[in-house]
C-alpha cells in the first residue's frame, strides 16, 4: 500500500487530540508524526530530565502533566513505556478511573498484543497495539524514518480500519500480527536489529585494536552490501571462512580473540556454529569440511565454558 501521496491534513475529518504517556524515544516521535497528519498533541508525561527535554524538543508548547491528566485531555493516548512497565500502568490507570469510554488507547510494545489492555477495555477504551519496526534516536530524524516503516499491528476486528489509518497517517505500512504471535515477532526483530548493534560495535572495537583508523568507514560498505545480499538472497548470501569450511582460519580467529578480546569469544563461537549449521543445511558448506570446522567450534566452546567456571555441558556446541 503506497503512502507516497497523502491528502492535505486539513481535508481529513475526525482530527484527534493526542496524549503521550512515557516521553521516551518513541512516543514524542509518533505524536509529532500524527501532528503532521493534522492531529493535535495536547499533553505528554515524562519522569526523567532527559524525557522532559526530549518532549520539549519534539513537541514544543505541549504541556507536561501526570499520566492521569494526559488521559483526561486526549482522545487518542499513546502508551510508550517499557514492556515490563506496561501491564502495571494499564491496570493502575483503569483502577483509578483515568480511562474514558470510547478513548483510543494505543501501546507500542512489540511483545504484547491487545490483551495487555484488557483492564482499559473493561473501562470502555478502544485497544490498539501499534509497534513500529524501527530503531529510534529521540531526535526529529525519527519522524522522517517512519516513512515506509512497517508497524506490527494487533487490533480487534472492529478496529482494524482505525489501526490501519493511524499507521498510514504516520507514514508507515501495517503488518498484521496475531495476538499469540507477538512474542515471536518481537524476538525476531530483537535478534536482527538489537544484536546487530552489538556485533557491529564489537567489530569496530576489534578493528581499532588491529590498527584501523576509521573502522566505520571500512565497515559501512561491507555491512551495507552484506545486509542487501541477505535481504535479497537469504542463506545463499552466506560467505566467509565458516561457510567455506576454513577450519584453520576459524581456529586462528578464536585464538586471536582470546588474546585481545576474550569477552567476544562466546558470541563468535555461537554465531559461527549457527552459520555453519545454516551453510551445511543449504549445501554451501561441504560435509567433508564441516567435521573439522565443527570440531574447532566445539573445542572453542569447551574452553570457553571451562574458563568461566561452567561445567562444560551448558552451551556446548556439539
Amino acid at each position: 500500500m503506497s503512502t507516497s501521496q497523502q491528502p492535505d491534513p486539513r481535508d481529513r475529518p475526525a482530527r484527534l487530540s493526542v496524549g503521550v504517556v512515557g516521553a521516551g524515544r518513541v512516543g514524542p516521535a509518533l505524536a509529532a508524526s500524527l501532528q503532521l497528519a493534522g492531529h493535535r498533541p495536547v499533553a505528554v508525561s515524562g519522569v526523567s530530565d532527559a524525557s522532559r527535554r526530549r518532549a520539549e524538543r519534539m513537541l514544543p508548547d505541549v504541556p507536561m502533566v501526570p499520566p492521569a491528566e494526559v488521559l483526561a485531555r486526549a482522545e487518542l493516548v499513546l502508551l510508550t513505556v517499557p514492556d515490563d512497565v506496561l501491564p502495571g500502568l494499564v491496570e493502575g490507570l483503569a483502577e483509578t478511573g483515568a480511562v474514558k469510554p470510547g478513548q483510543l488507547l494505543v501501546h507500542t510494545s512489540g511483545r504484547y498484543g491487545t490483551k495487555v489492555l484488557d483492564p482499559a477495555l473493561r473501562a470502555g477504551a478502544l485497544p490498539l497495539a501499534l509497534h513500529p519496526a524501527m530503531t529510534f534516536t529521540g531526535t526529529p530524524v525519527d519522524v522522517q524514518r517512519l516513512a515506509g516503516c512497517s508497524f506490527g499491528v494487533t487490533a480487534p476486528e472492529e478496529l482494524r480500519l482505525a489501526a490501519e489509518a493511524l499507521v498510514i497517517e504516520m507514514g508507515g505500512e501495517p503488518e498484521w500480527i496475531a495476538e499469540e504471535r507477538r512474542p515471536l515477532y518481537h524476538a525476531a526483530l530483537a535478534l536482527g536489529a538489537n544484536h546487530l548493534v552489538t556485533l557491529v560495535a564489537q567489530s569496530m572495537e576489534l578493528l581499532r585494536e588491529a590498527g584501523v583508523a576509521a573502522p566505520d568507514r571500512m565497515l559501512g560498505p561491507l555491512l551495507g552490501a552484506a545486509l542487501d545480499n541477505a535481504l535479497r538472497s537469504g542463506d545463499a548470501a552466506l560467505t566467509g571462512p565458516v561457510a567455506r569450511g576454513d577450519a584453520g582460519t576459524v581456529a586462528a580467529h578464536v585464538s586471536e580473540l582470546r588474546r585481545h578480546a576474550p569477552q567476544t569469544v562466546a558470541g563468535y563461537l555461537a554465531m559461527a556454529r549457527a552459520t555453519a549449521d545454516r551453510a551445511l543445511a543449504h549445501g554451501l558448506l561441504k560435509p567433508e569440511l564441516a567435521e573439522d570446522l565443527l570440531g574447532v567450534l566445539a573445542e572453542g566452546t569447551d574452553r570457553t565454558n571451562g574458563s568461566n567456571g561452567t561445567n562444560g555441558s551448558e552451551g556446548d556446541a556439539r
